[in-house]
């Protein structure tokens, strides 16, 4: 479910033995599957452990997670880098924002999980994001732009050389086309 690289699990355990016995981690997320989902990593004491918490037992520690955030931990990754700027703790959780969707599921959820894990995070550079409107018979996704994509100039480029090419190529078969329905509107909001 998380994989803690060999550099974090030190970094994790040297904090850990200045903390009181029986003291684990805690990693969580704030607002799961919603689009302010937020990791993070905290000490868990003793008596903080809930029944219903999964256990992860790593290199001189264990890892706790609450029940409602180990389908959103999926694939998840901890790191602890070191540079000449210093050293940084980096959680990486794709599927924070949305839970994972199986393989088998409806091509809307798996259209709609693709978009909100893969799409959506390259747009966010530029204040952007889609949403999936509707899913035609006929496999045609409908998205609407927002956020600095509404009224974008480059809005056509992006919908078919990044979204459309990215979505058929990974829906081979079963969609046939994106759309897009927004009335673009230029303004202070618009990525330029």
């Amino acid at each position: 479910m998380i994989t803690i690289t060999e550099a974090a699990q030190e970094h994790f355990a040297k904090l850990l033995a200045q903390q009181p016995e029986g003291t684990h981690i805690r990693v969580f997320v704030i607002n799961p599957g919603t689009p302010q989902a937020e990791c993070g990593v905290s000490y868990c004491p003793p008596d903080a452990v809930e029944e219903d918490d999964t256990e992860l037992t790593f290199n001189g520690f264990n890892a706790m997670v609450d029940s409602k955030s180990v389908p959103f931990l999926e694939e998840a990754f901890i790191d602890y880098v070191t540079d000449q700027l210093g050293s940084q703790l980096t959680l990486k959780a794709p599927n924070a924002k949305m839970r994972k969707v199986a393989d088998d599921a409806p091509l809307r959820e798996r259209l709609d999980y693709a978009i909100q894990s893969q799409v959506n995070p390259q747009l966010a550079s530029h204040g952007g994001y889609i949403t999936l409107m509707e899913l035609t018979e006929d496999g045609i996704a409908v998205i609407q732009f927002g956020g600095g994509c509404n009224g974008c100039s480059m809005v056509d480029v992006t919908l078919k050389d990044g979204i459309e090419k990215q979505l058929l190529e990974q829906f081979e078969g079963e969609l046939n086309a994106v759309r897009d329905i927004t009335e673009h509107e230029h303004g202070e909001h618009s990525f330029y």
